[in-house]
């Protein structure tokens, strides 16, 4: 018997099922640099991908979730997110700048 889990979506970025109300909506290259393509993630991947990268690093560097997942700091949040539930919602503070 599969598990409930198994039927929800998962996140593009992290990998674990994303429960009803968890979703947003990121586009891999910003609507402000002519991006269109979308992908699903948590409301705290996607949070975390905009607290660590501005939208010009985004467009010219990161426009993929596999070139996402190579950024260092990206990198650790996902083995640190992976070890928790899928209900998770925790928060990012975007850094002082």
């Amino acid at each position: 018997m599969a598990s409930p889990a198994s039927d929800l979506p998962h996140c593009a970025l992290c990998g674990r099922p994303m429960l009803p109300g968890s979703a947003n909506l990121h586009h891999l290259v910003p609507k402000s640099h002519g991006g269109r393509e979308t992908v699903q993630l948590h409301r705290i991947c996607h949070d975390k991908i905009h607290a660590t990268l501005s939208e010009r690093e985004l467009a010219r560097d990161y426009a993929t979730v596999d070139a996402l997942r190579t950024h260092p700091e990206i990198r650790r949040f996902i083995a640190w997110i992976k070890r928790r539930p899928p209900g998770f919602m925790g928060s990012n503070r975007r850094p002082k700048r």
